[in-house]
């Protein structure tokens, strides 16, 4: 069975598992003020399982699904790139992208007790971007755009996005998770690409040479 399907089985069950016990859901959600002062360091990956309604658990799960499918057992599964361990390497992502995303609001929140994050949406966005660094010309659709838009140029427009709403910080949603996440996508793939691939490979290089010859 492929890793993605396992993530996203196991994420749909803890999540409508928290949707109906409240308790299970505060002591999986990242909490800042609490992951400082009891140690429960668990949290920066456990929030990653658990989602606020239905709607956001489908989005992600269904982004994860389409993104993640075609990356592991397509590219990462590749016997030019990690071959048998491509499934290993994929979860290796997801795991910490969990924990990198977030990173940057801990330091800010953690003397902030009221404030809490939850989804999976910034490993969800890690997935994406390693999709658009190994193949950067391809089709993005989503529900919101109307039309398909080409992987590079989506993923200027989400990083831009990202940013303003995080600094503009109007709205409950974790645009700096988003950010990071992504940023962290690119990352482990192009390092992983360069030190673990079968065919040692310079996959920033390609994806350079790759925007702009298209």
């Amino acid at each position: 069975m492929l890793m993605t399907l396992i993530i996203v089985i196991v994420t749909a069950v803890i999540s409508l598992i928290a949707l109906n016990n409240q308790k299970f859901k505060a002591d999986l959600i990242f909490w800042p003020s609490v992951i400082q002062s009891n140690g429960q360091y668990y949290r920066f990956l456990s929030y990653g399982f658990i989602h606020a309604d239905l709607i956001h658990l489908s989005f992600n799960m269904i982004s994860l699904y389409s993104f993640g499918v075609f990356i592991e057992r397509d590219i990462f599964s590749a016997p030019w790139l990690f071959g048998d361990n491509g499934r290993w390497y994929f979860l290796a992502m997801y795991i910490l992208a969990l924990i990198v995303a977030t990173i940057p609001d801990y330091f800010k929140y953690r003397n902030t007790y009221g404030y809490t994050a939850l989804g999976a949406s910034g490993a969800v966005s890690a997935v994406i971007f390693s999709g658009i660094i190994l193949q950067p010309t391809m089709e993005i659709n989503f529900m919101f755009i109307p039309f398909p838009i080409k992987g590079y140029i989506f993923g200027i427009l989400f990083l831009a996005m990202s940013w303003y709403l995080a600094k503009k910080g109007k709205d409950n949603i974790g645009h700096v998770a988003h950010f990071f996440g992504a940023l962290f996508g690119v990352a482990f793939t192009v390092i992983a690409g360069k030190l673990f691939a079968n065919e040692k490979v310079d996959l920033l290089s390609q994806f350079i040479h790759s925007v702009f010859k298209h």
